[in-house]
């Protein structure tokens, strides 16, 4: 037997072989993947014969399994507004109720609001 998967239909395989393993590549040096989670290419080659058994008819398929991206982790936190209806908002600071210094190096509270003299702004 000699297949060549270069040359199989037309060197069409060995081209989508390479496009995934070009996935693959890019895959692994992007920064928000995981970088030691494994990655998979597989080609899979699906023979069905005719009645007199001289003649198959294939389907090839390529595909790669790549790493997912990683979460992106966030902190909510949880009350009731005035009107007693639940809210929720992204926590900025380490703890809630605790004041922080943001990026501008203002005051702030759990929220990110600015503090002004002790009063929001």
């Amino acid at each position: 037997m000699d297949i060549n998967i270069n040359t199989l239909s037309g060197g069409a395989v060995a081209e989508r072989l390479n496009r995934e393993l070009q996935r693959v590549a890019e895959n692994v040096m992007d920064p928000n993947t995981k970088p030691d989670a494994v990655r998979t290419v597989t080609v899979t080659i699906k023979i069905k014969p005719n009645e007199t058994r001289q003649l198959g008819v294939t389907d090839i398929q390529v595909k790669s399994a790549l790493a997912p991206t990683r979460g992106i982790p966030a902190q909510f936190i949880f009350d009731y507004d005035r009107a007693g209806k639940a809210v929720m908002a992204e926590l900025q600071s380490a703890d809630r109720n605790q004041l922080m210094v943001d990026n501008d190096g203002d005051v702030a509270d759990d929220r990110g609001s600015k503090v002004v003299n002790g009063n929001f702004r």
